[in-house]
């Protein structure tokens, strides 16, 4: 008996001794987890930011598309510089994606919000394919009504990317490069807000005509003197030995360094039935100098403007989804505004023997030097012009049919007219017609007198379907279909010589027999887009 109790005394006192050993080693009470908490404050997709009272929202999307009939670019299409010879890319292909992040919070104030997004894609007309950094196309900051950095144009209405694919359907659209914007919106009650920005100018080029010849950038330095018969205008900062005519590769050519922003403003209004807007912008057009020096002194700047109206009607009774969308526009002196999709202001297409053209420029203004043409011909400039702005006006009009929930289709409609006052006409023509001219006393200067047969005047209009199946809410393919026709500018003899890599080689003497038609051209491309969302 006691045996059996010293036993049980001596297990027990062993369990308390281990029982005490291993109270000893156990942790500190853990604090609670934080689980990642839903924020409802602004849709679906944001979060708390543990710890925090920041609500996030990561999201993204991919894409890959190819476009047949587009010259090889995706931008600028068909209407820039279009051979339709063994040298031009008819087929192009891409990938795309962008990661974007939205972060909101509550002051007092009002919501804060930054805002983030960017992006990697490849572009391949049949060589190796290497990815490039786009960059952000947007990276903004919002909050007491005040939006500044990188999103769209305040001037913006008209979605173009909500009905097609192809930003060379021309519109004033910037949703999808993005722009640079310092902006105030004050919302005046039952769905009506009045905005002003400040915004990176719009420029396409500013063309300086040099007896003869054309200045399209201050490195053109030896382009004063003309000689052999070297008409043109010119790009990458070289005089064009050749006479010709091409699309200029940056825009903002010709222009002088930015001294101050465009100023746009707008009043918008929206309700459940749609909405509508009326816009303006002031763009300050400043040329370079006369000859591309200081000394020869510089047209005075210019103030172009751009007016337009926008409506939006949604049509819920025909089908859920469904809406038109219209936008005109009206300028004088800022062409970007019509047209900011095409990175190169100059249209040119050839097809076999015919070729169409169409200049575009801001301004055009004459220099106050002579030159030499080929036959030892003197030509003198009888005085510098101001700048002469350039009008131009356009209409893009869309409707958007759901034939099912998830099948739909669009409608889409552009024009675009660009004219020339008489002046800037006839030095324009001083360039194309210099070489061929017997009968203009003057070729460039406030007395250049425009050839008959020379009309620098032209327009572009396009008509397209989009088709697009919606898979889920985050993926969809789609095909679409653009029509173009461009009534194109004349030259005399409507005629040219030759046509090499994209130049448009003007015509050297009188009395042309052989060589390509000016003639209007038409041209169809075909684009196809897979595209998944990451977010809703």
């Amino acid at each position: 008996m006691k045996m059996v109790k010293s036993l049980l005394l001596g297990s027990a006192a062993g369990l308390v001794a281990v029982s005490a050993g291993q109270a000893a080693d156990l942790p500190v009470k853990a604090k609670p987890v934080e689980y990642v908490k839903v924020c409802s404050l602004y849709g679906a997709g944001f979060y708390y930011m543990p710890g925090t009272d920041i609500c996030l929202k990561i999201g993204g999307y991919a894409r890959a598309e190819t476009t047949y009939h587009s010259n090889g670019n995706f931008a600028a299409g068909p209407t820039s510089q279009e051979l339709w010879n063994r040298t031009s890319s008819e087929f192009v292909m891409r990938a795309r994606a962008y990661i974007t992040a939205d972060a909101r919070e509550q002051t007092a104030w009002g919501t804060a919000r930054a805002y983030v997004a960017v992006g990697v894609a490849t572009t391949d007309t049949g060589a190796a394919i290497t990815p490039s950094i786009l960059g952000f196309n947007r990276a903004f900051i919002q909050w007491a009504g005040i939006t500044a950095g990188i999103t769209q144009s305040f001037y913006d209405f008209y979605s173009a990317a909500a009905v097609g694919y192809r930003a060379f359907n021309p519109s004033e659209d910037t949703g999808d490069s993005g722009w640079w914007v310092w902006a105030y919106t004050t919302q005046l009650g039952n769905g009506l807000s009045a905005s002003i920005s400040a915004e990176q100018r719009r420029a396409t080029q500013i063309l300086n005509i040099t007896s003869g010849s054309a200045i399209g950038l201050a490195t053109c330095a030896t382009c004063a003197a003309v000689t052999s018969g070297a008409v043109g205008l010119f790009a990458a900062g070289a005089p064009d030995t050749n006479g010709t005519i091409t699309g200029l590769v940056a825009n903002t050519a010709g222009y002088g360094g930015i001294q101050v922003p465009d100023i746009v403003g707008n009043i918008r209004y929206d309700q459940t039935w749609g909405s509508a807007q009326i816009m303006a912008s002031l763009h300050q057009v400043n040329g370079q100098y006369y000859d591309t020096t200081p000394a020869t002194g510089h047209p005075d700047d210019e103030w172009g403007y751009v007016v337009g109206a926008g409506l939006r009607l949604n049509f819920p009774n025909i089908a859920q989804g469904d809406f038109f969308q219209a936008e005109a526009n009206y300028t004088h002196g800022g062409l970007r505004y019509l047209m900011m999709g095409d990175n190169s202001p100059n249209m040119q297409i050839e097809r076999g023997n015919t070729f169409g053209f169409g200049i575009t420029s801001d301004c055009v203004f004459a220099s106050l030097n002579s030159g030499t043409l080929s036959g030892g011909t003197v030509v003198h400039a009888t005085g510098g012009t101001g700048c002469e702005l350039t009008t131009a006006w356009s209409v893009n009009a869309s409707y958007e049919h759901y034939w099912t929930p998830q099948f739909h289709e669009s409608f889409v409609g552009s024009y675009l007219a660009v004219t020339y006052d008489a002046l800037a006409n006839a030095n324009l023509c001083g360039v194309t017609t210099a070489a061929v001219s017997t009968t203009v006393t003057a070729h460039s200067g406030t007395a250049a007198l425009a050839p008959s047969g020379c009309n620098n005047n032209w327009n572009l209009w396009t008509v397209g379907t989009r088709l697009q199946y919606d898979f889920t809410k985050t993926l969809y393919f789609g095909v679409e279909f653009l029509y173009q026709h461009l009534d194109t500018a004349t030259l005399p003899g409507n005629a040219i010589v030759s046509q090499t890599q994209g130049a448009l080689v003007l015509p050297p003497g009188n009395g042309i027999t052989a060589g390509n038609e000016i003639k209007d051209q038409n041209v169809i491309s075909v684009t196809a887009r897979i595209h998944k969302d990451f977010l809703p």
